[in-house]
């Protein structure tokens, strides 16, 4: 049988063409050619990897669907907890507003008395429905709010009822033990007596039917201008003076009458009424009284010698 010719010079030449690869690597003359075996190679390491990945390895135990189905399922309770819970802490921070809003009118006011209510029950005209309804009035144009305070907390018939930004709502107009019926000052029988901020100029505030306001029975002679403050003038001592009623929308006033009126823009949306203050007792500031005038003190008359 015939040998294979030897070749002696073959591991030689191996370690001489690997010292040559080295030295060629180290000066970067095989980037390019490594560049291209990554090229070929890498979608096969791809698919290789994604192999391994679907059949798992022997030693790494694979997750159960119905405990990653119930660790879905107690996610998803958690973030619906969660948004009840903001939702309560929105609710609780609109609370605390209207709460400190009611606060300051009553360090603003130290002359009146008030008494805090919620809204439960709102009557109103046709032009929107509104929520907790516990009485219904026959004539669509009456304008009423029910409120949680009656006979039992001390409230009463003619009572003035007004919001956290002293805004003027109504006074009350009937009173069971525990809960009271409020006339709003949009009820086309209310009114009001009233002043204008800026000329002092005093008239009537009366609710009209559409449920907006109109000041009456201001003098010819009086500055009137679109959006001047109205307050209440406390005249008639039914009302505190001073409790802001709206603002001017519209001036009318004609050459030959003997009196202008204007356009009242409530300051209040009485549709999102929910806590209110009852002013229970209020005491109209006195004038301040003049001075006495001294009688002259009577010199006796020098004797004649």
């Amino acid at each position: 049988m015939r040998e294979p010719p030897r070749r002696p010079w073959l591991p030689l030449a191996l370690i001489v063409l690997a010292l040559v690869l080295l030295i060629a690597d180290e000066a970067g003359l095989l980037a390019p050619v490594k560049t291209g075996f990554h090229y070929v190679l890498d979608p096969l390491q791809r698919i290789m990897a994604g192999a391994k990945r679907m059949i798992g390895s022997p030693f790494q135990p694979r997750p159960d669907v119905e405990e990653l189905q119930a660790e879905v399922k107690e996610l998803r309770a958690r973030v619906d907890e969660l948004t009840l819970e903001n939702i309560r802490l929105r609710e609780y921070e609109a609370e605390v507003q209207q709460l400190r809003a009611l606060l300051n009118f009553v360090s603003e006011y130290p002359i009146s008395t008030p008494l805090g209510a919620d809204v439960i029950g709102k009557e109103a005209c046709e032009t929107f429905a509104c929520a907790d309804v516990i009485g219904a009035e026959p004539n669509p144009y009456l304008r009423y709010i029910t409120i949680n305070v009656g006979a039992q907390q001390g409230v009463q018939v003619g009572m003035p009822v007004v919001s956290g930004g002293a805004g003027l709502i109504g006074r009350v107009s009937e009173v069971a033990p525990r809960t009271a019926k409020v006339q709003l000052i949009t009820d086309r029988e209310s009114a009001v007596a009233a002043l204008l901020q800026s000329s002092r100029a005093t008239g009537l505030v009366v609710g009209q039917p559409d449920g907006t306001l109109r000041m009456e029975y201001l003098l010819q002679d009086a500055v009137v201008t679109e959006g001047d403050i109205v307050l209440t003038s406390g005249l008639g001592g039914m009302l505190p003076k001073g409790l802001v009623i709206g603002q001017v929308a519209q001036v009318e006033q004609m050459d030959y009458a003997l009196f202008q009126a204007a356009v009242v823009r409530p300051v209040l949306d009485f549709s999102r009424l929910e806590q209110v203050l009852v002013i229970t007792t209020f005491e109209p500031l006195p004038l301040e009284e003049e001075p006495a005038m001294e009688e002259p003190v009577e010199t006796p008359a020098a004797e004649s010698p």
